[in-house]
């Protein structure tokens, strides 16, 4: 499909915790197009001293409505600019950009692990497997309590809290949400009833760490690499991934990236 120019209007630009806003824009085309894991790159008004836009995973999006929601984390001077944006801005948006995640066929039972906003880019696909009737488990990391913005969403969507730890045990389980994946592969194994697919974006060493334990288990894994990114749409190669086929651009031929190719 042939990338999106969009003109998106913004909606709303809610901080919702340590650092991390909520930006939600009207975007029809976009909205109707992504698909889970794909991104879009913005030119934030205001900046016309920097010209590179910024690339942003889409947490959530509303075809009927046209809108996508994006989470941020406010790291420079791009992000702390877009919190200072209100609502009517208009923004330029290419879109939707890079590989979704593709579940196996025949998979019945997937597990999705986000840590930290890296639990916005499989927001997506969690509704797309519940939507298709999948036995879906979905385990959650952050570092403290104030910072699982997601929580909600996600419960809401599952009609049960998801398995979450943090890192300053202020919520769920103390510690990282790495064993909270190893128990439940080790668990569905033992129960007879595995796991056929994971997908998990986070921190690297998360994703390294699961992409292991996934390994170890036999269940297929992909993960969704981030990267900084120059141009987004795969011609400046700032953005390359190591893997086992050789160097890889996060942006067109991921940002997912079956676990086994990367080389960690």
């Amino acid at each position: 499909m042939a990338l999106l120019d969009e003109t998106a209007k913004i909606i709303s630009n809610t901080c919702v915790g340590p650092r991390l806003w909520v930006v939600t824009l009207k975007a029809p085309q976009i909205a109707g197009a992504v698909l889970p894991a794909q991104f879009v790159h913005m030119r934030i008004p205001g900046m016309d001293d920097h010209i590179l836009r910024r690339p942003f995973s889409i947490y959530a999006a509303d075809a009927a409505a046209g809108t996508v929601d994006i989470l941020y984390q406010v790291v420079g001077f791009g992000s702390d600019h877009l919190t200072t944006l209100q609502p009517g801005a208009t923004c330029q948006m290419i879109g939707p950009v890079g590989t979704p995640w593709s579940v196996p066929e025949g998979a019945r039972k997937v597990l999705i692990v986000g840590g930290g906003v890296g639990a916005a880019p499989v927001f997506m696909l969690t509704q797309q497997a519940k939507a298709a009737g999948l036995d879906v488990s979905v385990v959650l990391g952050a570092a403290t309590k104030d910072a699982l913005v997601t929580l909600d969403r996600y419960t809401q969507l599952l009609g049960t809290e998801p398995a979450v730890s943090t890192d300053d045990g202020t919520y769920g389980r103390p510690g990282f949400a790495t064993s909270l994946v190893q128990e439940a592969l080790h668990g569905a194994c033992e129960a007879g009833q595995p796991f056929q697919y994971v997908a998990v974006c986070g921190p690297q060493p998360l994703m390294k760490i699961v992409a292991g334990v996934a390994a170890d288990a036999g269940v297929y894994c992909q993960v969704s690499m981030e990267r900084r990114m120059a141009c987004g749409v795969g011609a400046c190669l700032s953005c390359v991934v190591d893997t086992v086929n050789g160097k890889k651009r996060a942006c067109v031929d991921g940002p997912v990236f079956d676990a086994q190719e990367v080389c960690w």
